[in-house]
């Protein structure tokens, strides 16, 4: 497949994505589409600052579907949220870089 890359580590193949990777999603497919394009967008422009990332993201969400979207961008990261209906997406992009989205008023 042209859009995974292989590395290998410690001996075991190791499957990298290059492309988002959705593991929950209850967002309308407009608004999933959307939040995906920022976020790779926002990864892509500042692949070393995080906290950038997630404000385009969130600034970017607020203005085209109304106030309170809350973003989190990073590695390694736990957490447990109260959401709005329909309004969540968890995924990955470059392989660890995990994006949560989600609206809460």
């Amino acid at each position: 497949m042209a859009e995974e890359g292989a590395a290998t580590q410690g001996g075991a193949e190791k499957v990298v994505h290059t492309y988002p990777l959705i593991r929950h999603s209850d967002m309308s497919e407009e608004m999933r589409t959307e939040a995906v394009e920022l976020s790779v967008t926002a990864c892509e422009k500042f692949a070393q600052n995080n906290e950038l990332a997630a404000r385009m993201v969130k600034e970017s969400m607020d203005k085209k579907f109304g106030p309170a979207f809350h973003v989190v961008v990073g590695e390694s990261y736990g957490f447990e949220i109260t959401y709005e209906c329909t309004t969540i997406c968890y995924m990955y992009f470059g392989g660890n870089q995990a994006i949560c989205i989600w609206k809460c008023s």
